[in-house]
Formats: C-alpha cells, sequence, structure tokens
C-alpha cells in the first residue's frame, strides 16, 4: 500500500511538472507569434509607410523641377510660350503635387515628419502665389518678381522637401532596429523551446530509469 500511494505521489509531481512544462511552451509560442506578428507589421509600414512615400516626395521633385522650366520658358522664350499656356501646365503639376502631399498625408508620420511636412506645405503655398503673379505681369516685372523672389521660394521649397525625405531614412532606420529587437525575441524564445524539448527528454529518461530501477527491485524482491 506504501509503495503504491508512494508511487502515486511521484506520478502527480511528474504529471504536475509535465504540465508547467506545457504551459510554458504555450506562453513561449504565444509570444512567439506576436514577435512574427510585430516582424510582419514593420515590413509592411516599411513599404507603404516608407518606401513608396519616398518615391512620391521625388515625385514633388520632379514636379517642382518642371514647373521651374515653365518660368524659364515665359520669362525668356521671347513669346515662344504664351503665360496664360504656361499657367495651364503649372496648375496641371501644382495638382499633381498636392494629390501626392495628400496621398503622403494619409501614411504613418511620426511627430518631426508631419512638421516638415507643414513647412513643406507652407513653402509650396508661398511659391505657387509667386508663380501666379510672376505669369500674370509676365515680362520685365515678371523677370524681376522672379529674380528678387521667386527663385529663392523655389529653393526654399527644394530645401524643405530634401529635409523631409531625409528624415524618412532616419524613421526607416528606427522601423529596421526594431525589427532586429523582435527577431533577436524569436531566437531567444526558440532557445527556451529547445531547452524544455531536452528537458522533457532527460525527464523522460529519468521516468524509465526509475521504472527500470522499481522493476529490478521488485523482480528481486519476489525472488527472496
Amino acid at each position: 500500500m506504501m509503495k503504491f500511494a508512494f508511487s502515486l505521489k511521484n506520478k502527480l509531481k511528474i504529471a504536475f511538472l509535465l504540465f508547467c512544462i506545457m504551459c510554458c511552451t504555450l506562453l513561449i509560442r504565444f509570444f512567439e507569434d506576436k514577435s512574427v506578428e510585430k516582424i510582419n507589421e514593420s515590413f509592411i509600414s516599411m513599404y507603404n509607410d516608407r518606401l513608396v512615400p519616398a518615391t512620391d516626395l521625388y515625385f514633388i521633385a520632379e514636379n517642382l523641377h518642371y514647373k521651374n522650366e515653365i518660368l524659364q520658358e515665359v520669362l525668356l522664350g521671347n513669346g515662344a510660350v504664351h503665360p496664360s499656356t504656361g499657367m495651364v501646365k503649372m496648375n496641371k503639376h501644382n495638382r499633381k503635387i498636392d494629390s501626392v502631399i495628400n496621398k503622403y498625408e494619409l501614411t504613418l508620420l511620426v511627430k518631426q515628419e508631419k512638421s516638415y511636412l507643414n513647412d513643406l506645405k507652407k513653402a509650396i503655398t508661398v511659391q505657387q502665389g509667386l508663380e501666379a503673379k510672376i505669369l500674370n505681369m509676365a515680362g520685365t516685372e515678371g523677370k524681376a518678381i522672379y529674380e528678387s523672389m521667386g527663385r529663392n521660394a523655389a529653393k526654399h521649397t527644394l530645401a524643405k522637401l530634401s529635409a523631409l525625405i531625409k528624415i524618412q531614412s532616419k524613421v526607416g532606420n528606427e522601423l529596421i532596429k526594431g525589427s532586429e529587437i523582435f527577431v533577436s525575441g524569436t531566437k531567444v524564445y526558440s532557445t527556451l523551446q529547445v531547452i524544455l524539448a531536452i528537458v522533457i527528454g532527460i525527464m523522460i529518461v529519468a521516468i524509465v530509469s526509475a521504472s527500470n530501477a522499481v522493476k529490478i527491485q521488485s523482480e528481486k524482491f519476489n525472488l527472496n
């Protein structure tokens, strides 16, 4: 009877230990899945909120360049391009720029990005106002406004755009570092799972050894 009670007590201890190991395994698996989910979110954000917007920002720079060419054609083209025609072309590029900015505002922006974007929008508004004024006057007065304020406004807009593009790289690097942390976490969880598997293996070997020892002792007792 005592032998049976002792055996039952050991089995309950082993069962409880195995239950704890199972719970730990499930918990590790839960955290591992969370890490993988975070890594996936980081890569999606890298594409949707960094790579695509960065391409769009370069598209803004391209349109700013085209607008400068239009001004040059109107002011220095000796009447080759009429100011009204230049205004139509200019407005077309303005709409493209506004569309890209509206799209960019829908992406995930950090506080510094929002600040730089507001500065860019203000600079674009000032530049567009000067461009309209230059095209409306054209001739000598238009050239004077362009030389005194228009050229500097264009440079100022490009500087704000450049600052916004540069911060894209900075935020992207922060996302990569965050992903590296989650990757390290998954490695830790995998290591813990290996350790638990080894512990279970050791326990199985110990149980088999103990069972064999009990069996041998029982056989000796019967022989005696």
